[in-house]
């Protein structure tokens, strides 16, 4: 038997528990009226008097060890308990709330405020091909921007490009939709250029385009004024720069008063108090008919911004770079929950 005390010795110091049901088993196999000191006790009644005495000394030492594990256990549990002290029924600490990018958070502004006046927006695929690029667009075989300092083009094979501009999806819906049409068109474009505070390779633009009868240049002013002052505040001035486009006659570019510097003149209007942020004018009757449709009958106009640029003015930033740098210290400065 006291062989058998100094094995059930050995379990009572390893028990280890966890939880309250793992110490009220504790207590059942042990301490309770039929647990396994009762056992014992009943079979020690049983023993020769010679060796009672050393075999009830050994039984004693075991109950008094079993009894002091039971409150050591029950202590650690209680310890544990006293560790966390919150209510489990409250709701959790509320997660810190990421930032969006602002070329995302402007790209949201620009279509919502286009789409007050009936633009839906219309996306294409970034690697493009000659037709949609360059030709559909009115752009002559000789024209610079098919260059290779303007364009990259996919190796071995000169007719597949990542697109310089989203006027490619213009042709694609001219091509598939019959008019009226308004639409915008956002994405990621690629050009060859030396990055710089107002430049680099990658950029991102919003186009438009509107065809039906009878649109007239003073449709597209308009729209673009309310844009530049939906954007930027009503006391937004823009002017209109007769330009040249391929794809649009007349052509204009238009400026914006600088928010940067107040029209005061800074290095990112040139000293000039206003920024260029996009050009546009009314659809050549070429692009037009090369999309199959009747010139005779529909005009339109289109236009197209970079959104880094838009960017720039809104939030004051004056260098185009930081966009592209990834430096969360910049991007934790804006709002995510436009």
């Amino acid at each position: 038997m006291i062989d058998r005390i100094a094995k059930y010795s050995e379990e009572i110091e390893k028990f280890h528990i966890t939880n309250n049901d793992e110490l009220e088993s504790f207590r059942l196999q042990y301490l309770s009226k039929k647990g396994l000191f009762a056992v014992l006790f009943e079979e020690f009644k049983t023993l020769s008097p010679d060796i009672k005495k050393a075999t009830g000394q050994h039984l004693n030492h075991l109950k008094e060890k079993a009894v002091l594990k039971y409150q050591e256990l029950k202590d650690k549990l209680a310890d544990s308990a006293k560790e966390f002290s919150g209510d489990l029924t409250l709701p959790s600490e509320p997660l810190k709330s990421g930032s969006r990018h602002p070329v995302s958070l402007i790209r949201r502004e620009i279509v919502s405020i286009f789409s007050k006046i009936g633009f839906t927006v219309a996306e294409g695929p970034e690697i493009e091909d000659d037709w949609h690029v360059f030709s559909g667009l009115n752009f002559p075989q000789e024209h610079p921007a098919r260059d290779m300092q303007d364009t990259f083009f996919i190796e071995k094979n000169p007719d597949i490009l990542l697109r310089t501009h989203t006027s490619s999806v213009q042709v694609r819906v001219m091509e598939n939709t019959a008019p009226p049409i308004r639409k915008i068109f956002p994405g990621r474009v690629f050009r060859n250029e030396a990055i710089s505070a107002r430049a680099h390779c990658i950029f991102h633009q919003i186009e438009g385009l509107y065809i039906d009868e009878n649109v007239s240049f003073a449709d597209l002013k308009q729209t673009l004024l309310f844009f530049a002052r939906e954007m930027l505040g009503e006391k937004t001035q823009i002017r209109l720069r007769p330009s040249f486009f391929p794809f649009t006659e007349p052509s204009a570019e238009m400026d914006v008063s600088c928010t940067i510097c107040g029209g005061a003149g800074c290095n990112v209007c040139k000293y000039t108090g206003f920024l260029e942020i996009l050009g546009c004018g009314m659809v050549d009757p070429n692009v037009l008919e090369a999309s199959s449709i009747d010139s005779k009958k529909y005009t339109g106009f289109a236009f197209g911004m970079g959104i880094e640029r838009i960017a720039m003015l809104k939030y004051q930033v004056n260098d185009l770079r930081l966009y592209f740098e990834n430096d969360v210290r910049f991007i934790n400065q804006f709002n995510s929950s436009y």
